[in-house]
């Protein structure tokens, strides 16, 4: 290994992508809705608490459901977010209480700073074979932002939203 202490100090320090989590942190009231298949979502609702952590070089989100008859009636998970400034790329990771799958995704920025599109390869829960992911989060505004999830089963002709997530300030 070649990295000393000044190495891994030097990536320690907020930068201005850093600063683009900012908006996200508060609490959060959100709409969940979830496509299983054709048709209708199913729509639930809850709360995300995002923090900063480690002086403001990640987030960490909190999310707790609101009680449903749902498939998931109690539902609850968490993860962090934020920008590698060694590889130059934004990195989230995600684990609930739904599956227990560690979601890790990978991506980039806009310009300005205001829609992050995240990828990753998952194993698909229903046949087992890998299947692509795409995460965009959207922000709006101070006062709201978006994320949809598109999946991309092994050998399907192109990508099916799944999930998307309308969050407004509390």
């Amino acid at each position: 290994m070649g990295a000393d202490a000044a190495d891994c100090m030097k990536h320690a320090q907020t930068t201005e992508q850093h600063k683009l989590l900012e908006p996200f942190v508060g609490t959060w009231k959100a709409t969940v809705k979830m496509w299983m298949g054709p048709g209708d979502p199913m729509v639930s609702t809850g709360t995300m608490t995002n923090q900063l952590i480690h002086n403001g070089l990640f987030i960490q989100h909190a999310y707790k459901g609101d009680p449903n008859d749902g498939p998931f009636p109690a539902f609850e998970g968490g993860g962090y977010w934020g920008y590698n400034t060694v590889d130059g790329r934004w990195e989230g990771v995600w684990v609930d209480n739904a599956i227990s799958l560690i979601q890790v995704e990978t991506g980039q920025a806009n310009d300005a700073g205001t829609v992050w599109t995240m990828h990753s390869t998952m194993t698909d829960p229903g046949s087992g074979a890998p299947m692509k992911k795409r995460s965009v989060i959207t922000l709006h505004d101070d006062g709201s932002h978006t994320m949809e999830m598109f999946f991309q089963p092994e050998g399907a002709p192109g990508e099916m939203k799944g999930m998307e997530i309308t969050y407004t300030r509390a």
